[in-house]
């Protein structure tokens, strides 16, 4: 029941971010509207534990969020160095490594951060084994026992 109401008002406050017009006429639209897909989303059985993740922890969250940006800008700047100097490496590596999640959406938090992260990408996800393609060697050494890897399966533990 929490989980079906956390996702309708996620739902509303989201079209309601989008909107920013809050005229009556408009905010019962918007209700509708999120009560549709609310409903469409209910039947199709999509309001699950990974589909609308509550359950996961507020603090580690709110923690991991930024220190993910502060690595997407730290990577962005490697990344942009390496192709306006020369003679920095570029050395395409391919590295496989066992992953400290267990649940699926762990596995797809630390695969979409790797990929989010520039450089940097998950080519093959499954469990008990990641691929990623690396731009350097470097990134690609630091991938295997990472803090990103230690801080998805702190998200994954709240589960």
């Amino acid at each position: 029941m929490l989980r079906s109401v956390g996702f309708l008002l996620v739902l509303y406050l989201f079209w309601l971010l989008l909107s920013g017009i809050f005229t009556p006429f408009l905010l019962l639209a918007g209700l509708g509207s999120a009560l549709a897909v609310f409903l469409l989303a209910r039947r199709m059985d999509l309001i699950d534990h990974e589909g609308f993740p509550i359950h996961l922890g507020w603090v580690a969250c709110i923690s991991y969020w930024p220190w993910l940006t502060k690595e997407i800008v730290k990577s962005a700047w490697d990344v942009s160095k390496r192709i306006l100097d020369p003679r920095l490496p570029i050395s395409p590596t391919l590295v496989e490594f066992v992953p400290s999640q267990k649940s699926d959406l762990g596995l797809v938090i630390h695969a979409n951060s790797i990929t989010l992260t520039p450089g940097t990408i998950a080519i093959e996800v499954e469990p008990g084994r990641f691929l990623v393609h690396a731009l350097s060697a470097e990134g690609a050494a630091g991938l295997a026992g990472s803090e990103m890897d230690r801080r998805c399966a702190a998200l994954e533990s709240q589960e």
